[in-house]
């Protein structure tokens, strides 16, 4: 990456309050911004539940890096789903895109295949059929992304999560041709900490596919202070020209819908603005692309 470059740094709202909605939305960003991030991931787990007036004004107001994130809700599948189904995970898909669009989002990220939550086994032949599946119910939703201007990145989840997507080689395997046209891979570094061998080899795997990164503890408290082999992570987001943004996702357990989905039982930390503000000073800290700046080149006299 361009040495003189930062990696913006942002956090998911999710860390506060579920769903996100209007009226919530311009205090929040508004204290987002307060602690010093550089963007927002901003969930959309319903359409109508943000407009896109109100977001662009809060994130113009904030000077925020939006990114749009999806919620894969019970019933919302693009494999192994009824064709009435498909066809509103579809339509809830194009949605988050078109909002990505409205507010200047350059990416719309999630596990965009299956309800998180949902396992299945496969045999090699259904995974094949499974990935096939994928491939053809996403191909009209990548070219209205590359229409729109914006990349969807598709998220491998963790075994418990779900049971067909885990890896980055399986992404890669899955997404095949799709990948450049409107298609990229979004890792978050609990999923990768649990299922890959390496976290930093699977980024390296991504290589240029690699659109988005979340990050947090292997507690999925604040980044910081973990089991995280955090040095080598970064490393390899160097070693694959890495630009984007890296945002911290983590939940608040006082939100009984999004504590259960995401399996959140116990507070992460004193506080959400704690957890927030810990993870930003250890990513501002510990990540290279925020200490290396292009030194200006002093000249002498002429």
């Amino acid at each position: 990456m361009d040495d003189g470059a930062a990696r913006p740094l942002g956090i998911n709202t999710w860390v506060w309050t579920s769903p996100l909605t209007d009226a919530d939305l311009p205090p929040l960003l508004a204290r987002i911004a307060d602690l010093g991030f550089d963007g927002v991931e901003l969930p959309l787990e319903n359409a109508g539940d943000l407009t896109a007036k109100v977001v662009r004004d809060a994130v113009a107001a904030t000077g925020l890096v939006p990114t749009v994130v999806g919620a894969m809700a019970p019933g919302r599948d693009l494999v192994g789903a009824s064709p009435a189904a498909t066809r509103e995970t579809q339509r809830y898909l194009l949605d988050c895109i078109d909002l990505a669009q409205a507010i200047g989002a350059g990416t719309v990220c999630g596990p965009f295949y299956s309800a998180t939550g949902r396992v299945w086994r496969m045999d090699d032949d259904e995974r094949d059929a499974a990935c096939a599946e994928l491939r053809e119910n996403l191909a009209p939703v990548a070219d209205h992304a590359v229409a729109a201007g914006v990349v969807l990145g598709i998220e491998p989840l963790n075994r418990y999560e779900t049971s067909f997507l885990n890896t980055v080689a399986q992404a890669l395997a899955a997404l095949g041709p799709l990948l450049g046209s409107g298609i990229g891979l979004a890792l978050d570094s609990y999923h990768l900490n649990i299922e890959e061998r390496s976290s930093a080899e699977a980024i390296r795997r991504a290589g240029p596919h690699l659109v988005h990164l979340q990050v947090c503890g292997n507690d999925r408290g604040a980044p910081g202070g973990d089991q995280t082999d955090w040095p080598a992570l970064f490393a390899a987001l160097d070693d694959v020209r890495y630009e984007g943004p890296v945002n911290i996702e983590s939940f608040t357990a006082h939100n009984a819908s999004i504590a259960v989905a995401a399996s959140i039982w116990r507070p992460l930390a004193s506080s959400q603005d704690h957890l927030a503000r810990d993870g930003l000073a250890f990513l501002r800290r510990a990540e290279p692309s925020q200490t290396r700046r292009t030194t200006p080149t002093l000249q002498g006299p002429s």
